[in-house]
């Protein structure tokens, strides 16, 4: 079946396990859930794959999961016991792994396979949200430890050609990410936070042939170190952008969550 080519996106993921845990105030994160769930219909066409980038996995070189069967990384702390028991039971794509390294090294981009890695919370809780069936083939790719924008950049653009054959490209994380910014018991706005949120929504939504080029220079823009202290979380953003080449982005997700504006971006 001749396949539509796909958009990309920046998807925040939440806290922890948050969609499926009691929260305090109990409608916190009720938003993004329901975003997450409806996303998926705006698609062109069901994924034939999906291809995550998650804030919580880096490496040098970058790898891509290719475990068949890709076990579930509980990687976050003092969560309710049944938290640690959710299940994503995805299959892995190791076809798909190898042909996403194949377009990664011939564009002079180091990279590896992990035949044993599974996926971090940063892939399973949002997916499980989105895509809650588990019937697709997913492979989680890597940050590269330097968190470099023009290497992520890159790595999005080399990556590209997986938009036409199918691959639903998603960076996972949070467009703000400060755990000592955030309010924990209100939400209120968090002084100044909004100054970042605004320069990236602008320059996420503007020009296309300007966007990856301002995208390289954000930690000169206003604000920008107080809403990532270090920007593994913002990071896939650039992989979902470079995957874009010069189709435009639409904002289809903004809310304030425990004080902190947090946005979705949808390119193409």
């Amino acid at each position: 079946m001749p396949m539509t080519r796909m958009p990309t996106f920046f998807i925040p993921h939440g806290g922890g396990p948050c969609f499926f845990m009691e929260w305090q105030p109990t409608d916190t994160w009720d938003s993004m859930a329901a975003w997450l769930r409806a996303f998926p219909a705006t698609l062109p066409q069901k994924p034939r794959a999906l291809l995550v980038i998650s804030g919580h996995w880096e490496g040098d070189p970058v790898a891509l999961t290719a475990h068949a069967h890709p076990p579930l990384i509980y990687d976050y702390n003092g969560f309710p016991p049944h938290t640690y028991e959710l299940q994503w039971p995805a299959p892995g794509n190791p076809a798909l792994a190898i042909r996403a390294r194949t377009l990664l090294t011939e564009a002079g981009l180091p990279a590896q396979l992990d035949a044993t890695r599974g996926f971090d919370h940063g892939v399973f809780i949002p997916l499980k949200v989105a895509f809650p069936d588990a019937d697709i083939s997913t492979v989680q790719l890597s940050l590269r430890h330097d968190l470099d924008p023009a290497f992520h950049l890159a790595i999005g653009a080399a990556l590209a050609p997986l938009r036409d054959e199918g691959v639903l490209i998603l960076g996972s994380g949070m467009s703000y990410h400060n755990m000592r910014g955030y309010r924990w018991k209100d939400n209120n706005p968090i002084p100044g936070a909004d100054i970042f949120d605004t320069w990236l929504t602008q320059v996420v939504t503007g020009a296309p042939a300007e966007r990856n080029a301002l995208l390289q220079q954000w930690e000169s823009a206003e604000g920008f170190r107080a809403a990532h202290p270090r920007e593994e979380h913002l990071t896939p953003l650039l992989v979902a952008a470079g995957a874009a080449s010069n189709d435009a982005a639409t904002q289809p997700y903004h809310d304030r969550v425990m004080g902190a504006p947090i946005s979705a971006f949808r390119f193409g």
